[in-house]
């Protein structure tokens, strides 16, 4: 039973007593805990009890999407925003045209740990009207597109912060920590509607992950230890209330789920080096494709295949309908970055910790063009009209030319750039680490400059 103390979702506007958790059945991660890690390998193929009584719709009977463009995010729903732009986390911005230069027209300093997971982008509401900025001191600051301080809410999150983005959902934004928990809150005012407790989630010791939005629930990936694996969650995005989950992932997954409502597939990889596919919005387990090493990539879906980037150096292609490997491409170094993907073009861009970002013919994998960019690129590629925005380890962002790979400008910052940048508006946002002396090990880290949040604007 869960501890009486741990509400499985308290609402803030609900004043009677919180909720008294439910009976749920023993999953396989109880029973690993009990049975040792050994047991892990024989059992990752079962499949995951329910954890409570669900009101989740596991049918596809009346399920039938429209065949969507890939440069509409959710084309029936304006009032949603994600990381990576949309459901499929393609990172493409057909109509962002990156000026010829650019200046910093703001910075705000947000990020004080040395946690080496990229940093949480930053995310424009739907109406445009605030940015969201998530921190790894665990705290959400609100600005408007001009800088202007909104609010800043505070989360439990405070050993090693938040480090994945927004989903903002009408009024609503919804974000994990690395506390376990997911929290929503009023995009007007940073009060919070809901937060889980880690009860809720079975013993969540982490939220890397973006969560996806379908239909008034939420998808995310939450992680544990002892031993170390993941939960897939669906989670009702109005009260909080947990209505499904599979705990089959080992390792400790970050990436953030991906989802293509033509193909009815979800996808998530995790340190196990495991991609891990589920019909959808069934969530019926699908198939399952093992890499060398870890994923911890978020992977885009186009053209009826998943792109996944591994530590084993390869980046692949597989199809959605059954796991198959269709190519690969090797590298010589880790691949921990999201790619981007001009579905117009057909092309996929991927960086790693080689050095460089590599273009390459998505039917293919043939490789058209690689630029160094002076250092490990594990954050997100973003793809504009034109140009491709990547954040490297050498304390720059760059804008590279789409066609050829040509450097179009570079911004000097200070710490790495490991964050998604997100262009809106004429403006450009992105986020970096924050630049330390010492480190986890050693002496004790101590902050030398803040990584801060910035915004670019054209040069005029």
């Amino acid at each position: 039973m869960y501890p009486p103390s741990q509400p499985i979702a308290t609402r803030m506007d609900d004043t009677s007593d919180a909720r008294r958790p439910r009976a749920r059945g023993t999953g396989r991660r109880r029973f690993l805990r009990r049975a040792g890690v050994g047991a892990a390998v024989g059992l990752a193929g079962c499949t995951a009890l329910l954890k409570r009584p669900t009101g989740y719709d596991r049918s596809q009977a009346d399920f039938d999407p429209p065949t969507l463009p890939y440069d509409e995010t959710y084309p029936d729903d304006d009032g949603v925003t994600t990381f990576r732009r949309g459901l499929r986390r393609l990172g493409y911005y057909p109509d962002a045209v990156v000026p010829d230069s650019v200046t910093v027209n703001w910075r705000l300093p947000v990020n004080y740990d040395d946690h080496t997971a990229a940093k949480a982008s930053p995310r424009p509401t739907p109406d445009g009207g605030t940015v969201l900025i998530p921190a790894d001191t665990g705290r959400v600051h609100a600005v408007t597109p001009a800088g202007e301080h909104r609010w800043t809410a505070e989360t439990g999150a405070t050993s090693m912060g938040i480090h994945a983005t927004p989903t903002v959902v009408d009024d609503v934004a919804y974000v994990g920590g690395y506390d376990g928990d997911l929290y929503a809150f009023d995009v007007g005012t940073g009060e919070q509607v809901w937060r889980t407790g880690r009860w809720a989630l079975d013993g969540s010791i982490a939220i890397g992950s973006s969560p996806a939005y379908w239909d008034g629930v939420l998808y995310v990936v939450a992680e544990y230890s002892n031993p170390a694996a993941g939960t897939m969650w669906a989670i009702d995005a109005e009260t909080g209330e947990p209505m499904w989950s599979d705990d089959r992932p080992l390792g400790m997954p970050h990436p953030s789920t991906a989802i293509d409502p033509v193909s009815e597939r979800l996808v998530t990889g995790s340190n196990d080096g495991v991609v891990y596919c589920w019909e959808f919005p069934s969530m019926e387990f699908a198939w399952e494709f093992q890499t060398g090493h870890h994923v911890k990539g978020t992977t885009p879906l186009y053209d009826g295949s998943a792109f996944v980037g591994s530590w084993d150096g390869n980046l692949y292609r597989l199809a959605l309908e059954d796991g198959t490997e269709e190519w690969r491409f090797e590298t010589d170094d880790v691949i921990m970055s999201n790619p981007g993907i001009d579905p117009d073009a057909g092309v996929v861009y991927v960086g790693g910790d080689d050095h460089y970002v590599h273009a390459l013919a998505a039917d293919t994998g043939e490789e058209l063009w690689a630029r160094d960019v002076g250092g490990h690129v594990i954050g997100s590629l973003t793809v504009t009209a034109g140009s491709v925005l990547v954040g490297s380890y050498d304390s720059h962002l760059y804008a590279l030319d789409k066609e050829s790979g040509a450097v179009r400008w570079r911004v000097a910052n200070n710490g790495h750039v490991t964050s998604e940048a997100v262009p809106h508006d004429g403006r450009i946002f992105y986020a970096e680490r924050a630049v330390l002396s010492g480190g986890r090990g050693g002496d004790e880290p101590a902050v030398e400059t803040p990584g801060h949040a910035h915004c670019l604007v054209p040069d005029e």
